[in-house]
């Protein structure tokens, strides 16, 4: 079995003909490749920029390790996967929720290394029964309730953090973000966050030039006078040095509040070994599980050296689609560069600068995103809301992980937020599922149909097994 690192030239190794695409074991010419590459590092820059910062760990070593997390995954997958390993912003709620209760990013890297561990098992276990097994325990009524919990839990964070540092930055960033998620087309559609964060810093220094410094609270302190665009530290950094790294330290409240973006990691790396598959014409079910366990040995990885989590990023597999070629050369391209910016401190420094206006606009819209991602995964399942067996779990779930509601054991332990809600929402359902009368369980289409488990982004994967 090969690694997945030999490529045949397509045609000329300049265009593809019209109507051909650049297969995963196929490159076009090495200046080319290296540019779809440098391409392929643009589309995840904004997302990859962001969830770091958002999480409070160093964004050099962020981009370093997904570069690492990337040679992985496609070693794992022997190529046949051609996809990118950035930082995850499922775990930017989990990151917030831990810190607020007095965890270090040391607390938030051990709690999300157990994650990973646990991503890992997940794969091992679909690789062993099939998808099956994970979508009878987690089907889309509880997948798509604790994706929007753990989207919308992050609410706060925008309001009370980033938004009062600058509102006027933050409407103008979150207007001209939105505008160009809508408006532009193709690639540039791809980095619109990217974009917004340019646009953001370029309104902080021409408002810093304007009126001067701000009265307002920074990171959720008191009000002070300060610059919204701070570069003091950027001529400080060195251009060349490593990123900052420490060892996670597990404590088990910390843990129980990450376990649940699991659930979240799960749906997601087999919604996008799907989208690969139909875009390439290959039949990856065979991947499905690798994929997942590759996804969390990156993850243990990354966390166990102070880096955030990783998954597959949709961005990614966006330039795909619209350059149609799906040679996982580019994606061994993309590793390198992002290995090289990872050693440039001063490239983290101007990550580090993003203003706080500036992560107001953008979290506006893409915290809301991440939770209307649960709302698509009922809309693509079909999921029947009018069905008290799938409304009341997901109702009571999603207001207890977006309100914060806490359940108090001891002095010292309890549930509250994210993970209360996900257990709510997957213990409610099979309990009520097991209490349920017949005709709860069968679907709008007749009797004796039942609510099938598994979901319409997963379900050939068990075909014919």
């Amino acid at each position: 079995m090969g690694l997945g690192v030999r490529w045949t030239l397509h045609g000329d190794g300049r265009t593809p003909a019209p109507g051909a695409v650049v297969r995963p074991d196929e490159r076009l010419s090495w200046p080319r490749t290296a540019g779809l590459g440098a391409q392929h590092v643009v589309a995840m820059f904004g997302a990859s920029f962001v969830a770091p910062v958002l999480m409070g760990l160093d964004p050099n070593l962020a981009i370093m390790m997904s570069g690492v997390a990337t040679a992985i995954f496609l070693l794992a997958t022997n190529g046949r996967v051609p996809s990118y390993l950035g930082c995850s912003l499922s775990f930017v709620g989990v990151a917030a929720a831990i810190r607020a209760t007095g965890g270090d990013s040391a607390t938030v890297t051990g709690a999300v290394f157990v994650v990973g561990a646990a991503l890992f098992l997940a794969g091992l276990a679909v690789q062993r029964f099939g998808a099956r097994i994970i979508h009878a325990a987690m089907p889309p009524v509880v997948t798509g309730a604790v994706v929007m919990l753990i989207g919308f839990n992050l609410a706060p964070v925008t309001a009370s953090t980033y938004w009062p540092q600058d509102q006027w930055t933050a409407l103008l960033v979150m207007l001209f973000t939105g505008l160009a998620v809508v408006a532009l087309r193709g690639f540039l559609s791809r980095i619109a966050i990217f974009l917004g964060l340019i646009f953001g810093y370029g309104i902080s220094w021409v408002f810093d030039q304007v009126f001067g410094k701000i009265n307002s609270p920074v990171g959720g302190g008191a009000a002070v006078d300060h610059w919204r665009l701070d570069l003091s530290g950027v001529a400080k950094a060195d251009w060349i040095g490593l990123p900052s790294f420490h060892g996670p330290s597990f404590e088990w409240s910390a843990i129980l509040v990450a376990l649940p973006v699991v659930i979240a990691l799960i749906a997601e790396n087999a919604g996008h070994v799907k989208a690969v598959g139909e875009m390439t014409g290959d039949n990856l079910d065979g991947k499905l599980g690798t994929a997942i366990a590759a996804d969390g040995a990156a993850s243990m990885l990354s966390t166990a050296v102070g880096g955030p989590p990783n998954t597959t990023y949709s961005e990614n597999i966006g330039v795909m689609a619209a350059t149609r070629v799906y040679s996982t050369a580019a994606y061994w391209a993309a590793a390198f560069f992002a290995l090289l910016f990872g050693l440039c401190p001063k490239f983290g420094a101007v990550v580090a600068a993003i203003p706080g206006g500036v992560l107001g606009g953008i979290t506006v819209i893409l915290y809301g995103m991440i939770g209307l991602l649960g709302a698509q995964i009922w809309i693509n399942a079909k999921v029947d809301l009018r069905n008290p067996l799938n409304l009341v779990p997901a109702a009571a779930g999603i207001i207890i992980g977006v309100g914060g509601v806490s359940l108090k054991f001891t002095d010292s332990f309890e549930l509250s937020g994210i993970a209360l809600g996900t257990i709510v929402v997957i213990t409610g359902y099979h309990v009520l599922r097991a209490l349920a009368p017949a005709h709860m369980k069968e679907t709008a289409g007749g009797p004796g149909e039942r609510e099938p488990l598994l979901d319409a982004g997963t379900s050939s994967y068990d075909e014919g097994r």
